[in-house]
């Protein structure tokens, strides 16, 4: 017998599903993505689950609909109205080509279809039910103008996809997000999300972006963009971008379309953050909403089965351009508008020199007259972290001072420079406390008032799945309201009480994580939380306090490391020093 066979036809449904039905989400992605393209301007998703997961996604769209016959050509492999020929594929201006959706997700799943061709006089539209890719059912059906998808039982015949799938919150924040990002990159269409008959998500048609931002993440964050404009022969650059004050703690609020695709590209993501240059730090990301219309024979969409990303042509200078687009909307642009960050620490240095200036001291106490506020955090977060009774693992060492605000430099009993990263040195001292107090089922601090999170849809989603696992850090999460929760107490170490804006960004970096085991999402947060606690690099520190936290970072079990494996200690010998000065 031969080795080599032809796969028989259910074979390579199933096959292609895999490549473009990864998860209930993938299903309304392809199924909105029609509607679209169908010239819908109205469009429902209507999504019922039980408490484990998905049970059912419909989709209903006013777009042009489709007569009996292609009612049932639509369900065969590889048929689609979007392109003729090949040489359609370098002019794409729908978003589904490929005709696999329609074939992949019924060979996957039961689908039932009701359609009705728009203004063809028909007085009744089509209906038809597809299991595991073949037509059981088609007949008529009243029914009005456009389209009616419902996708019922997902893998039900490759149950072993199903293990794969994530919480039910999790695989409805999955949906979410695709609707926002289409809701985003249309705004000419009213999209509209229920889920079990509580509606959770609405845009209006409106050609604004703004309004469209406003209804899903809320006024307050379409207050602090700046608008950002930009062109060249061949691309034009239009949306908005944060002010600085209005930062994330991961680029996964970068939204990027191009030509009314949304799409997903680290490339173009870190462009923009590139035109903020030295306003973010190097840890942070803003929130950015850029619409790119670019020629269509720069863009390859055929890159990925289920169209996430693209391939783009003369990438470098469309990249460039995004980041300059950004340095000059931010630049010609008030900063400091509301909510802005608190100015960097800085030594204070005299506006005019001295005539006579003295000399300089060791520790000039003027140089934390500018930082006192932010002394008095650092103290406090030191104050939170002190031990008693420890063994000693780090080698004695005396501090001498500070570099950059971030480094702290120590002498040795035997003559050894050592450099510490505060930052790194006192995440390791919270970890191991949070680690303990986590263990201890103990280390929370009630909140004087309450921190009131408003999230979009997805972020409310994730966040229910992720309140016992909050709980179990320290945090109490009450849900209050239509995508409103309240957060009434947060882990001892967080130190929040102060700082409302730091309990939501560490949620937000909670949320933005998707470990794959309870124990890891739990050593996730616990680094989350041991980060977002830690004395910053950049905060100045007095002679005390260095030495307060490197007899904290000593009484540690792991001292050289920081939680992320990041050394916290280098240091160098007297043989070492002598070797960089040719000596000896």
């Amino acid at each position: 017998m031969t080795k080599i066979r032809v796969l028989d036809p259910d074979t390579v449904n199933q096959i292609a599903a895999g490549e473009v039905v990864e998860r209930p989400a993938s299903v309304a992605k392809e199924l909105l993505e029609n509607a679209i393209d169908a010239g819908a301007t109205s469009i429902l998703v209507d999504v019922t689950s039980d408490m484990a997961a998905v049970t059912k996604i419909r989709v209903t769209d006013d777009g042009e609909g489709m007569t009996p016959e292609e009612a049932v050509l639509a369900f065969s492999p590889h048929a689609t109205s979007k392109i003729r020929d090949i040489a359609d594929l370098s002019a794409i201006h729908t978003l589904g080509f490929r005709g696999e959706a329609l074939a992949s997700i019924a060979a996957v799943a039961e689908v039932t279809m009701i359609t009705r061709p728009r203004g063809a006089g028909a007085l009744a539209g089509t209906r038809v039910v597809v299991r595991g890719g073949e037509v059981v059912e088609k007949s008529e059906v009243g029914a009005p103008e456009g389209t009616t998808i419902v996708v019922e039982r997902l893998f039900y015949n490759t149950p072993a996809r199903r293990k794969f799938l994530k919480s039910r919150n999790t695989e409805l924040a999955h949906i979410y997000a695709v609707v926002e990002n289409l809701a985003l990159a249309h705004r000419e269409i009213a999209f509209r999300v229920v889920h079990n008959g509580k509606e959770r998500m609405a845009t209006q048609r409106s050609g604004e972006v703004l309004a469209t931002i406003a209804g899903l993440y809320g006024a307050d964050l379409a207050r602090a963009l700046v608008p950002v404009e930009g062109r060249l022969p061949f691309i034009r650059i239009s949306g908005y971008v944060s002010r600085p004050s209005e930062s994330r703690g991961n680029p996964s609020q970068v939204f990027v379309s191009i030509n009314g695709r949304s799409i997903s590209s680290r490339r173009i993501a870190a462009a923009v953050r590139e035109g903020y240059g030295t306003l973010l730090p190097k840890d942070r990301y803003p929130v950015a909403f850029i619409d790119l219309t670019i020629e269509t024979d720069l863009v390859d969409v055929n890159v990925h089965p289920t169209k996430r990303e693209v391939r783009l042509s003369r990438e470098r200078e469309i990249t460039g351009a995004i980041a300059a687009a950004v340095e000059e909307a931010l630049a010609g642009h008030d900063l400091l508008g509301d909510g802005a960050a608190e100015p960097v620490q800085q030594p204070l240095v005299p506006s005019e020199p001295a005539r006579n200036p003295a000399p300089a001291a060791a520790e000039p106490e003027a140089a934390y007259a500018v930082g006192h506020r932010g002394l008095a955090r650092s103290d406090r977060q030191l104050r939170r972290t002190e031990t008693e009774g420890q063994e000693n693992l780090l080698p004695p060492m005396e501090p001498i001072g500070q570099v950059a605000a971030t480094y702290i430099v120590a002498e040795g009993t035997d003559g050894t420079l050592y450099l510490v990263d505060q930052h790194a040195a006192h995440e390791r001292v919270l970890y191991d406390q949070v680690a303990e107090q986590r263990d201890k089922a103990a280390g929370s601090q009630e909140l004087i008032m309450p921190v009131v999170l408003s999230l979009p849809p997805k972020e409310s989603a994730a966040l229910r799945d992720a309140v016992p696992l909050l709980a179990d850090e320290g945090f109490l999460v009450e849900e209050f309201g239509r995508d409103t929760f309240a957060v009434r107490a947060v882990p001892v170490a967080l130190g929040a009480v102060e700082d409302p804006g730091r309990v939501r960004e560490t949620i937000d970096e909670v949320l933005a994580g998707e470990a794959r085991t309870a124990p890891d999402r739990r050593e996730a947060v616990t680094c989350i939380v041991a980060c977002r606690g830690a004395v910053k690099a950049g905060a100045l520190l007095t002679p005390d306090q260095q030495k307060r936290l490197l007899m904290q970072l000593a009484r540690t079990k792991t001292p050289w490391t920081c939680p992320h494996g990041r050394p916290t200690v280098v240091a160098f010998d007297k043989r070492k020093l002598d070797g960089l000065f040719r000596r000896g």
